[in-house]
């Protein structure tokens, strides 16, 4: 059924695609039973596949990664395709448009997708009055970044602002500071500017009465010194975790004709996956498992799955996989880990 759905959404511009998804979406789950229906197919439940990172029980491992719900305008619909965890952002503390249209596109003949989206969101006051109105138990990830007229400079009292903003609504954080889609943005993992900005976050996470764990999310391109920095910034800042990886900026390999023509931007999917395995492989052994990963990148079966879980992720996200694959994917994922 997927693929007749995919056929026609192939047929539309990328990101009028997904507007559209989740009006039919929204549509379709307001049929009395179809909740019901899509549960049954899609949700996977056994005890096998509960997992306990970072002090959070989440019901199976595989989460919706950040960038498919940007403004928290469909959670509640998405737990329906049998998500573990959800997480929405990029969120910025003031609404922008991002970058100019046309930012989103499909490289079929490598199953990926180069994006130059810049953080379009509606700004995090917005997320916060749908948050309120949340009725799933599904673990909600907040993905926080600056805005991208914000100096790096200044770049802490933008993640401060949707850090203490977001903080009753959800029940993790992610700093992105690994998108090569603002300018300048991947500054920032410099490690005398990320420790920084980390460390403020969980100074500010202690003065909670309840406090969340803080992941880092960082780019697939980054040097084996570069990780090696990584590893010892979460050691410093005390942060509860990496997600691995971002998208990435090269272009090495890639079968998709002319891709070069379609400007810059990070690329996701197949393209990424060897890398990102590669870099879960690597931090979770420099480290000796000293942190939980969650891996993403170019998860579009469920032995894609397994050998990140193998490399060393404790949980594994996808996005580009479920555009391609659908809402199966994570099922399928969740009943292979059952029969391993």
């Amino acid at each position: 059924m997927y693929q007749v759905v995919k056929t026609i959404l192939f047929w539309m511009d990328p990101e009028k695609a997904h507007n559209f998804t989740f009006k039919i979406i929204r549509l379709v789950l307001r049929i009395p039973g179809v909740k019901n229906i899509w549960r049954s197919v899609y949700v996977v439940e056994h005890k096998s596949l509960e997992r306990e990172v970072f002090g959070i029980s989440f019901p199976n491992p595989v989460g919706l990664a950040a960038g498919f719900d940007k403004d928290a305008k469909l959670y509640n619909e998405l737990e329906y395709c049998g998500f573990g965890f959800i997480e929405v952002g990029t969120v910025t503390p003031l609404p922008q448009e991002g970058n100019p249209k046309k930012r989103l596109f499909r490289l079929i003949a490598d199953q990926g997708i180069l994006n130059r989206m810049g953080f379009n969101n509606g700004g995090v006051e917005p997320m916060i009055e749908r948050l309120k109105s949340r009725n799933t138990k599904v673990v909600i990830g907040g993905n926080i970044g600056k805005n991208k007229a914000t100096p790096n400079d200044k770049a802490a009292e933008d993640y401060e602002i949707c850090f203490e903003a977001l903080h009753p609504y959800v029940d993790y954080f992610v700093v992105n500071v690994s998108s090569p889609n603002t300018p300048n943005l991947r500054e920032l993992q410099d490690k005398e500017p990320l420790t920084k900005l980390l460390s403020l976050l969980v100074k500010l996470n202690h003065k909670k009465t309840k406090q969340l764990p803080i992941l880092l999310k960082i780019a697939p391109d980054l040097t084996d010194s570069q990780l090696d920095d990584i590893i010892s910034i979460v050691k410093d800042t005390s942060i509860d975790g990496i997600i691995a990886t971002n998208t990435t900026v090269s272009r090495d390999g890639l079968k998709t004709l002319h891709v070069d023509d379609l400007g810059p931007g990070g690329v996701s999917g197949k393209p990424l996956t060897k890398r990102s395995t590669e870099v879960i492989k690597y931090l979770h052994e420099k480290s000796n498992g000293a942190f939980p990963i969650i891996g993403v990148g170019g998860i579009h079966s469920a032995k894609d799955a397994i050998e990140k879980l193998n490399a060393g992720a404790s949980l594994v996200q996808v996005y580009t996989g479920f555009i391609y694959e659908g809402p199966k994917l994570i099922s399928r994922i969740n009943k292979a880990l059952i029969r391993k």
